[in-house]
């Protein structure tokens, strides 16, 4: 007599969910400098092709299953372990991710001390691009799909809900959710329309990069009609959920003493001059008016701890449970 072998049903469950299917995505963009650009200039802008590594969850027992997505950002530095640990951890939970390279794809490392050679226009334009792209992949839910960032990476994150850009770029697909970390809030802005999709901002008290104030004003501004919140680490620097220790970055733009107008039409003006910062000698020169050399950067384990776990919990309330 043959011998019968059976797999008890909870190995079944972990084969389905401890495999992923990874593949590189290509896609066409463009290299808009400012957000002026998208907005009044869009179609002429000059074209991009970008590529992100999508991630998707195996499930044998489910093949015809559609998947949430997270589209990650990176910050200035590039993609950092901690951006990663993210990834893995949304991955674990069941998520697709899409690692976006809107650095990789143009030959850029980094954009530290400079901000001009990759700006947050084009990868806002990158992320809806990509967003369109991937909403067409069989095994993703196009209305379940969120962004998140880091640094630059973060407004990212935070102006794709803006929507004079909206507006502009994509009137057809939006994303469900913006998880936002310690992005650049620094501008006074003139249209206060955000996305009604929940925004969050996590960011620490000490950040002398990407200051917190300016998002707690920024927030107050817009808990009326947006759904924004914020939540402020103590003793927690730019890039507190890292696992590096605090040290300081001599390249890094400061912006504690800066506050630019944003203007509907998507100009960031300078202190002073009032004259739109549209491209990298503009830029430069608005930033003679208020930036500092030299931010300190590195990780405070308690706030990574809370914030691993604030991200898994906003993800599964907003693409889960939403």
């Amino acid at each position: 007599m043959k011998k019968r072998f059976f797999i008890p049903l909870f190995m079944l469950f972990i084969h389905a969910s401890g495999q992923t299917n990874q593949e590189l995505v290509y896609f066409q963009s463009a290299n808009p400098f400012s957000l002026s650009d998208i907005i009044n200039d869009l179609d002429n802008q000059e074209k991009q092709s970008v590529f992100g590594k999508l991630t998707i969850p195996v499930d044998s027992l489910n093949p015809n299953k559609k998947y949430p997505l997270i589209i990650g950002v990176a910050g200035s530095l590039g993609w950092r372990k901690h951006h990663l640990d993210y990834l893995k951890m949304y991955q674990k939970e069941g998520f697709a991710t899409f690692e976006l390279n809107s650095f990789k794809s143009r030959g850029i490392t980094s954009t530290v001390g400079s901000q001009d050679q990759v700006t947050v226009a084009a990868i806002i334009l990158d992320s809806y691009r990509a967003l369109e792209k991937l909403a067409k992949n069989s095994k993703i839910d196009k209305d379940k799909v969120a962004i998140t960032g880091w640094s630059l990476g973060g407004g990212v994150a935070l102006f794709s809900a803006w929507m004079p850009l909206k507006n502009i770029i994509s009137k057809e697909l939006s994303f469900a959710a913006h998880l936002v970390f310690y992005p650049p809030c620094f501008l006074n802005l003139e249209n206060l329309s955000f996305t009604k999709a929940p925004i969050h901002i996590l960011i620490g008290r000490d950040d002398d990069w990407t200051p917190a104030a300016p998002c707690e004003n920024l927030v107050s501004k817009l808990s009326n009609n947006s759904n924004i919140g914020i939540t402020v680490y103590p003793d927690s620097h730019h890039g507190f959920d890292s696992e590096e220790p605090v040290h300081r970055n001599k390249n890094g733009y400061s912006f504690k003493n800066c506050l630019f107008d944003l203007t509907e039409k998507g100009d960031v003006l300078m202190n002073y001059l009032n004259l739109p910062m549209s491209n990298p000698t503009l830029q430069k020169i608005g930033f003679l008016f208020c930036v500092e050399r030299g931010v300190s950067i590195g990780g405070n384990s308690e706030a990574r701890k809370k914030s691993f776990t604030f991200s898994k919990n906003f993800m599964k309330l907003s693409l889960i449970k939403g």
